[in-house]
């Protein structure tokens, strides 16, 4: 589907009756429903089409999902060679072909320090459940029970990996500044920031007054997704990774979202060049289909049997499509491809930045792009940056939709857009999405009535 293929004729499907009964039947917790009132049936690379007809390019990808956007290929093969083979679908932890081909070909990706030394764990279907493994892991083996985590965070839904987020309401880990230019937390952003983020972190850790007890480990992002796009300085990771590895404390990098090339790198800890005790994987590596894993240092690795456990962690599709997306990330240099489109984009946005003082920051890394939305109208002078605009963002938002972009909203304040178009993204399709914007960002500024203008409601 090219992206200026006209879009066919409206297929028989009842869309409006799709989606009210959909608002009708499903919980209050529906998310993405909210604000992409769209009904797909087909979908392509880049491309989905919805059940009324119209086309829209996905720059959410499944919330990156889809390195490889949508019904690749290679994809699709591996799965209909597992349905054709006749090979069980539901084999609980048990050893198979399909899964001994997955993880040889995801230790092939690893960081080299740990790949040599690590082990796996097959986690429930989704990358909370694996949140959840890797500090059940490292509580196991030190033996401890606190944790060090971060403003900004997100790592999941379930109760520890919520714990964890920086939108905790019962606190029960340690809350760590992470440095961001932007909105520094210190008013001074760059190194300088970061720097002070990190000295923080030492004093709490080594202050017998501080009210830290030994942790059982710190979990971070190498680039904050649902934060706002907020890529961590190289610099800092690495005094993270010298900080806990001289207390013996684990460090668990959570690259459930950043993984398989979404940064410009196979792993976003490799830009900094840190290698994690334990990495918490899942989205991309399934290659569209649920799988999340852990893998970790063996000395970690204390575990009983079946002390940690599920159903569902022998998804042998999931396997096999995640193998062959790894495959073909690695053997055409997606993650090499995304860095150089990343920077590209993020210049035009940067461009589009100059002209438009709405757009407060842009930033990001590889394919993994956020646009951050202020009103400067109503900035405090006594603020470093004028005040996120999360009803402009979700203008804009639907703007995109109406020209059939589909966008996602992050930050603290739904005030960030952001782009996660699939590895597979042409030249053409980049500056269709970046074209697109500008338009949508055009029309929602001038729109008078978009702050009462709430939104569709399914």
């Amino acid at each position: 589907m090219a992206v200026t293929e006209p879009a066919p004729p409206a297929q028989p499907v009842a869309h409006e009756g799709i989606l009210r009964r959909q608002s009708l039947r499903e919980s209050a917790a529906r998310t993405y429903a909210r604000s992409l009132p769209i009904v797909p049936v087909r979908a392509r690379g880049l491309t989905i089409e919805g059940a009324d007809g119209r086309r829209y390019l996905d720059c959410l990808s499944g919330a990156g999902t889809l390195a490889l956007g949508h019904n690749h290929p290679v994809v699709l093969e591996a799965i209909k060679k597992v349905l054709s083979s006749g090979a069980p679908l539901h084999v609980l932890d048990l050893a198979t072909p399909v899964k001994d081909a997955f993880t040889t070909e995801l230790f092939a990706t690893l960081p080299r320090p740990l790949a040599d030394d690590a082990r796996i764990q097959f986690c429930g279907p989704a990358g909370t459940d694996a949140v959840e493994a890797a500090l059940k892991l490292v509580r196991t083996a030190t033996g401890r029970t606190g944790l060090l985590a971060f403003t900004g965070a997100y790592h999941g839904m379930t109760a520890g990996a919520l714990d964890a987020s920086g939108g905790a309401a019962d606190v029960r880990v340690t809350r760590l500044p992470f440095p961001q230019n932007y909105r520094c937390p210190f008013g001074v952003g760059g190194d300088r920031g970061a720097e002070l983020a990190a000295r923080w972190t030492e004093n709490l850790l080594d202050d017998p007054k501080g009210g830290v007890p030994a942790p059982a480990g710190m979990i971070l992002e190498p680039v904050q997704g649902e934060g706002g796009v907020i890529p961590a300085p190289d610099g800092w990771l690495r005094r993270m990774r010298e900080l806990t590895a001289s207390r013996s404390i684990p460090l668990i990098a959570d690259e459930v979202q950043t993984g398989v090339g979404r940064t410009g790198a196979f792993w976003a800890v490799e830009h900094s060049g840190i290698v994690p005790d334990v990495m918490v994987l899942s989205k991309a590596i399934g290659g569209s289909l649920p799988l999340a894993v852990i893998v970790y240092r063996a000395d970690l690795d204390v575990w009983q049997p079946g002390a940690h456990a599920g159903t569902f962690r022998g998804n042998q599709l999931a396997m096999a499509a995640g193998a062959a997306t790894l495959a073909f990330v690695r053997e055409n240099r997606l993650a090499e491809r995304a860095a150089t489109l990343g920077t590209r984009m993020l210049g035009q946005l940067q461009g589009l930045a100059a002209t438009h003082r709405c757009i407060g920051d842009v930033r990001g890394r590889g394919l993994m792009i956020g646009v951050e939305l202020v009103d400067p109208g109503t900035a405090d002078p006594q603020a470093d940056v004028p005040p996120a605009d999360p009803v402009l963002a979700a203008a804009v938002q639907r703007e995109c939709l109406r020209r059939g972009l589909i966008v996602e909203l992050g930050g603290r304040h739904s005030g960030v857009v952001r782009l996660l178009p699939p590895l597979t993204l042409t030249d053409e399709q980049a500056q269709a999405v970046l074209d697109r914007f500008a338009d949508s960002l055009e029309a929602a500024v001038r729109a008078p009535h978009r702050r009462n203008d709430t939104g569709p409601s399914l």
